[in-house]
């Protein structure tokens, strides 16, 4: 089958940064499903992992996370897909991944493909609704809110993350959502999907919360740029708040929190599927529900480019527009 892998980390601007490679197509076994790879979408954590992870004993690594497939055989163990069932799913950053015409994926971190969204469509979804699910529902537990009249502000919203976040908050909770943009065509998209308030981040949040006379927020969740708005954060969250993020900020410093006995969550998708978890089903349960969602239409795709077949030019054109900072909603590829 083939595959778009790389052998060692190299700089975008490099020549040969992915090769297209032949390999044997894998077999399933216990809670596997085997995935033809429909379509995918290309992430940031994508980019990250090419800058930084050699494989180990010169083998080729296979990048890719976000998918979308048909089910063509399944493991002995499996219980809740058939062959020719229309998956989508994340994938595990512990195996080979999704730049690749068949991918081996297990059965609890799979979802039924949304019936009324295209392939490219599908694919642009599922990374980033399970980030953004588990951090609101899983660890910030907006749900059990006490509050009468919530507020959550959420910092760097108008990309993927972000753009799911509001979306679900506005789908599933009586939140007051206020968005952080800076771009004119960012503070538009989410006005759209139905931010409540959008604020520019780079201008002071603490008087663009308080001029907006709502009272201070009693959740925070940053996507990304956390270090330079920590400060602010512990300023305008309301005591006894909730801030959630999925950053690396360097050198954080929890102190300024602990006044107002903040509490902090730290969300990554690839705990439970990394570990082993108890509740690995979980992610499954979650793709199920924000299928529904979708095909209810009460959400819907972040699909920015399709930059067509799945091979060595468009993957590199990817990982080049994401580590631009100018793609504007998500880049997915599809096809061989």
């Amino acid at each position: 089958m083939k595959a778009i892998a790389y052998k060692k980390p190299l700089a975008i601007s490099e020549s040969n940064v992915f090769s297209e490679i032949e390999i044997n197509q894998p077999i399933a076994s216990g809670h596997d499903l085997l995935i033809q790879v429909k379509a995918i979408s290309v992430n940031p954590v994508d980019v990250k992992m090419r800058q930084r992870t050699a494989p180990e004993n010169d083998t080729w690594k296979i990048l890719g996370h976000d998918a979308v497939g048909t089910v063509i055989a399944i493991g002995d163990q499996v219980e809740d897909f058939k062959v020719g069932d229309e998956v989508f799913y994340a994938g595990s950053n512990q195996r080979q991944g999704s730049y690749a015409e068949y991918q081996l994926v297990d059965e609890r971190i799979v979802g039924f493909k949304p019936k009324s969204l295209s392939d490219a469509e599908a694919a642009a979804l599922p990374l980033t609704s399970l980030t953004a699910y588990e951090m609101l529902f899983d660890r910030l537990k907006v749900q059990e809110t006490k509050a009468d009249k919530p507020v959550i502000l959420v910092i760097g919203a108008a990309g993927g993350v972000g753009s799911i976040t509001v979306q679900l908050l506005k789908a599933l909770t009586e939140f007051t959502v206020i968005a952080t943009a800076s771009r004119p065509e960012s503070k538009t998209w989410l006005k759209e999907i139905g931010a409540n308030f959008v604020i520019d981040h780079q201008q002071s949040i603490e008087s663009q919360i308080k001029a907006l006379d709502i009272g201070s927020p009693h959740y925070v969740f940053s996507i990304n740029g956390t270090g330079a708005y920590t400060q602010a954060i512990a300023n305008v969250i309301a005591p006894q708040g909730h801030f959630g993020l999925i950053d690396d900020p360097e050198n954080f410093v929890i102190n300024p929190f602990k006044v107002k006995s903040i509490s902090i969550h730290w969300e990554s998708m690839f705990t439970r599927s990394t570990f082993q978890t108890r509740d690995t089903a979980r992610q499954g349960d979650i793709l199920n529900k924000v299928s529904k969602l979708l095909d209810d239409k009460r959400v819907k795709t972040t699909l920015g480019q399709n930059l067509g077949k799945i091979n060595v030019e468009n993957i590199t054109e990817a990982h080049r527009l994401i580590e631009s900072g100018k793609s504007i909603g998500k880049i997915v590829l599809e096809g061989f």
